[in-house]
């Protein structure tokens, strides 16, 4: 029964981990004053009747820092690449020369470092609340394992260990927010 528990408190661990991952990889789309690849490579382009993700028919480069340059495989597709990025709301003007397609990337204004820091305290939050609620199942599990014998002194130290995974996990968001924030606000 002890070993019930360990893997509830794994599982959590593991869940929550799943969840700072996610966190992550929405905060690399967040466009922080700097072209990256990662900014575009997420939008869905028409492809032989499919939606796929623009880095899958292209090649997606920054020559310098405030410049994208995508350049299709096929090139045919240089009209739906330019459509998707339009249709994206990602806030970019792609110039087409019939070769390859250019996203110039201007400066962020004040306004739109405000949204964009809005934005991703927005995710850090959405990532907290995801993080409450798998220690709030874990501990109801918890609960569930007691009823079906397990010793309450091992619950505790269960739930002591789900609430300091927690409280690290929260500290890492925070991290992670707090580094993505300086970023937007750096001109």
């Amino acid at each position: 029964m002890s070993a019930d528990y360990k893997e509830h408190v794994d599982a959590a661990s593991d869940k929550m981990a799943k969840a700072i991952s996610f966190l992550e990889e929405a905060l690399v789309h967040i466009r922080a004053g700097k072209a990256s690849p990662k900014l575009v490579d997420a939008v869905m382009v028409s492809y032989y009747g499919s939606m796929v993700p623009l880095g899958q028919v292209a090649n997606i480069s920054t020559p310098d820092a405030r410049t994208i340059a995508i350049q299709p495989w096929e090139k045919k597709l240089i009209k739906d690449i330019e459509k998707a990025i339009i249709n994206s709301n990602l806030g970019f003007n792609p110039d087409n020369n019939g070769e390859f397609i250019r996203i110039s990337i201007p400066p962020l204004t004040e306004e739109r470092r405000r949204e964009l820091t809005k934005q991703v305290k927005h995710e850090g939050e959405d990532t907290k609340i995801i993080i409450r609620n798998i220690r709030r199942d874990t501990n109801d599990a918890l609960k569930k394992l007691v009823k079906l014998g397990l010793a309450e002194d091992l619950e505790k130290d269960a739930q002591d260990q789900v609430q300091k995974l927690t409280d690290k996990f929260i500290k890492n968001i925070d991290e992670l927010v707090a580094i993505k924030e300086k970023e937007i606000l750096t001109v």
